[in-house]
């Protein structure tokens, strides 16, 4: 397998920590019934290679703010549509993974 590099993420904490996670998929808005892009993101460095497949994923929906990479603004899933869409969307990445 190619060593690619992976895009990352700081989201600011409650306290003014400083999160980071690695961006496991987008989702551009044409291809969306809602017409919204989604990011999913998994804290970065977390060691996968423990005895559970199970990774924790952290979805939102995303607006591009501007001209650079980092104009993003994050929006939590707010509808039952956009869980299942997301659910269905993570489900078919982990079978092509496997």
């Amino acid at each position: 397998m190619a060593n690619e590099e992976k895009e990352h993420i700081i989201i600011p904490g409650e306290n003014g920590e400083e999160n980071l996670f690695e961006v496991l998929m987008t989702i551009d808005g044409s291809t969306t019934p809602t017409g919204h892009s989604y990011i999913l993101l998994v804290p970065a460095g977390e060691d996968q290679e423990d005895d559970s497949d199970e990774q924790e994923v952290f979805p939102f929906r995303f607006e591009d703010e501007g001209e650079g990479e980092d104009d993003i603004e994050l929006f939590p899933l707010e509808t039952d549509e956009e869980w299942q869409m997301i659910e269905e969307t993570l489900n078919a990445f982990q079978d092509e993974e496997e």
